[in-house]
């Protein structure tokens, strides 16, 4: 004799709107940011006395760019190479001025799927057009490992 279900018992979804999980929710909100006029030589200094690998450039409350290691090391084998000294170069030469950002609005789906097409390992985070925050990878992995099974969206 055959069994003639193989499937077992199945729990009741459970009742109520599941809240969707928003980018604000796992940003860092307290930034260390730069101006287009710093001093580069400066703000290498802040990147490895805060240990971050980049940050966003802010001018008047907007955002005008981003400032990573990478820029830097652009700048630092340019300066041995040719012996030119660092110290009048600014932020605003070598920053990226095209950055991708993110709504505080979106869910932790939306920022994973835009990381997923996107080479950045970090986005900043607008909400009105101004800058609150900045949203990582590995923010999106710690609010993935927050939820459960209930939470995952189909």
């Amino acid at each position: 004799m055959g069994f003639s279900n193989f499937i077992g018992e199945r729990l009741k979804p459970t009742k109520g709107i599941i809240a969707q999980i928003n980018v604000s929710d796992y940003m860092t909100k307290n930034l260390i940011t730069f101006s287009p006029q710093d001093k580069l030589i400066d703000t290498m200094e802040a990147l490895a006395r805060n240990e971050i690998t980049g940050g966003p450039v802010v001018s008047k409350g907007d955002l005008v760019g981003m400032i990573s290691e990478s820029d830097c090391m652009k700048t630092l084998s340019d300066s041995k190479y040719f012996n030119i000294p660092m110290g009048s170069e600014t932020v605003e030469k070598h920053m990226s001025t095209i950055v991708e950002t993110i709504d505080s609005n979106a869910s932790i789906f939306e920022a994973a799927e835009q990381f997923h097409k996107s080479p950045y390992k970090r986005f900043p985070v607008l909400k009105n057009g101004k800058l609150v925050g900045q949203i990582s990878q590995h923010d999106i992995i710690i609010a993935a490992l927050h939820l459960n099974s209930q939470n995952w969206k189909r």
